[in-house]
């Protein structure tokens, strides 16, 4: 029996006794994977993909509208970043934001994640950096018992925490538990250190971190420090142009890639649709 078989029956037995049986079959699992480690034995760094998710979400349009013109906006802005990656405007990890709530920046990290990860070339790593609200696994109805968080207050190897999603190349970091300092955890040396560790351990792979609001609050800050540029989602007819230029400034030290329209007016019938038009500007 190897040493991962016989941690996890241990971790079993004990999740039988105890109420932190999954707390003990994680710990089991990672103090295997680094007993093997030393001995050089292969480890997956990536937990078995679930079953293929339905994705039934209206919003998620990149996963089943492949004539939708929302869908096609998506692909339009992935050719878009990929080709500012390989001018070398950024390397691999972008910070998708917003500067107030309710401007669609969180689906707009997810629908872009599916296109970029549907594509046979493109791996993709989406980090669920919003801890205040996350929502990227209920739009995807997908459950986790841990995530970034809990590597960062627990030690946990990220690689222990990601989830396979089914959908092409696409993997996601979740949240975690909640905290009470969202801002103190960012802030700290601890995450910055994983965030950093993240995007040089999956430097083959594009890394898209969904964060909160800017004007709100202030962990987008932090984060942006360690990641190579920002997108920045405004909702069109929702966000006033003070709170804009005030985002814009908080953003001017930082490498700002584009701006991605959200709700945009539609040229020919001049109605608001929730998706509509998406654009991107190269700043």
């Amino acid at each position: 029996m190897s040493r991962i078989d016989k941690a996890l029956e241990i971790a079993a037995q004990k999740r039988k006794d105890s109420d932190s049986g999954k707390k003990a079959e994680v710990a089991a699992r990672g103090a295997a994977r680094a007993a093997d480690l030393r001995v050089g034995a292969v480890v997956p760094d990536v937990k078995p993909a679930p079953p293929i998710p339905e994705l039934n979400n209206p919003f998620l349009v990149s996963a089943h509208s492949a004539g939708n013109g929302a869908a096609e906006q998506y692909r339009k802005l992935k050719s878009s970043l990929v080709k500012l990656s390989q001018l070398g405007r950024f390397d691999n990890s972008l910070m998708v934001t917003s500067a107030i709530g309710g401007e669609g920046k969180t689906l707009t990290s997810v629908n872009l994640a599916i296109t970029l990860a549907q594509e046979f070339d493109h791996t993709v790593l989406l980090v669920e950096a919003d801890i205040r609200s996350p929502s990227i696994l209920k739009y995807m109805d997908i459950k986790a018992d841990i995530g970034l968080t809990d590597c960062v207050l627990d030690g946990i190897d990220v690689g222990e925490a990601l989830i396979k999603t089914g959908i092409g190349n696409l993997t996601i970091l979740p949240a975690g538990r909640m905290v009470p300092n969202p801002v103190e955890l960012f802030s700290s040396n601890r995450t910055q250190s994983l965030l950093l560790e993240i995007k040089n351990r999956y430097a083959d792979r594009y890394i898209i971190v969904d964060t909160t609001p800017l004007l709100p609050f202030a962990e987008p800050q932090f984060i942006a420090n360690v990641v190579d540029g920002v997108l920045l989602v405004v909702r069109e007819g929702y966000t006033s142009m003070d709170k804009l230029n005030k985002a814009l400034g908080l953003l001017k030290n930082h490498n700002l890639l584009g701006v991605v329209c959200n709700a945009a007016r539609q040229s020919q019938d001049h109605k608001y649709g929730y998706y509509g038009y998406y654009g991107y500007k190269d700043n």
